[in-house]
């Protein structure tokens, strides 16, 4: 059997990360040459191919993979892989989803891998609309490969936290996108259709979190939300 290592984060900008310390006095690239995965699936890094420096492009021996929104500095989602996938593809449905650089699934002979970054609904009923039709639309597609026999693993930032102990603060946050029934509806079809929370596997308890308000300073005070999973 072959094993593979799999990280998923949510950068908030992959070249503001590129310069910072980030673990034990590491940067990113330092920090991806020490951990080895195998692959490393990022969300929201913010950068396209002529503003990528070039550090970032080709580290050891990575291949990488850029999907960036059409909107500058805005979403986008990169992958590292020390294996060359056998295909790479940057869509999963309408067309509506392909200008903000949320998808990319690279397929492997094991397995299918979709590292995502999911919309916010929280701007606006829009953006939640947006939203939502985008969380109903991967549903459809994920059951279809499903269906079809693919072996999938599905990582990323889902922007919803599911249950009430995946955020610190469950009842002053029932009514904000990201904790609204509607949303956590849509995590119980995905468990429903056999994908599994794999963090959920090995740990049950509380106070468990990868989203903090920085305004806020809540991580000093673990004040979060589970909103980035492995399925």
């Amino acid at each position: 059997m072959i094993r593979y290592r799999i990280l998923s984060w949510n950068v908030n900008g992959l070249r503001a990360i590129s310069g910072k310390e980030i673990l034990d006095g590491r940067k990113f690239p330092e920090f991806l040459n020490h951990e080895q995965p195998d692959i490393c699936g990022l969300q929201e890094t913010k950068v396209d191919a002529k503003s990528l420096p070039p550090e970032l492009g080709r580290i050891g021996d990575y291949f990488f993979y850029l999907n960036p929104a059409e909107r500058k500095g805005y979403s986008g989602v990169g992958l590292y892989t020390r294996k060359e996938p056998d295909d790479i593809s940057y869509r999963f449905g309408p067309g509506e989803f392909d200008h903000e650089g949320r998808t990319i699934i690279a397929r492997y002979p094991e397995f299918t891998l979709y590292t995502i970054y999911f919309p916010n609904g929280g701007a606006s009923e829009e953006r939640l609309a947006f939203k939502l039709r985008f969380y109903d639309a991967f549903l459809a597609h994920i059951r279809e490969r499903d269906a079809a026999g693919e072996r999938i693993i599905i990582c990323g930032d889902v922007n919803t936290a599911h249950y009430p102990i995946d955020l610190a603060r469950p009842k002053e946050n029932e009514t904000v996108s990201g904790f609204l029934p509607i949303e956590r509806k849509w995590l119980d079809q995905l468990v429903e259709s056999g994908f599994i929370d794999t963090f959920r596997l090995f740990e049950s308890g509380e106070g468990h979190y990868t989203w903090w308000d920085y305004k806020t300073r809540a991580r000093s005070r673990n004040v979060g939300w589970r909103i980035d999973y492995f399925f």
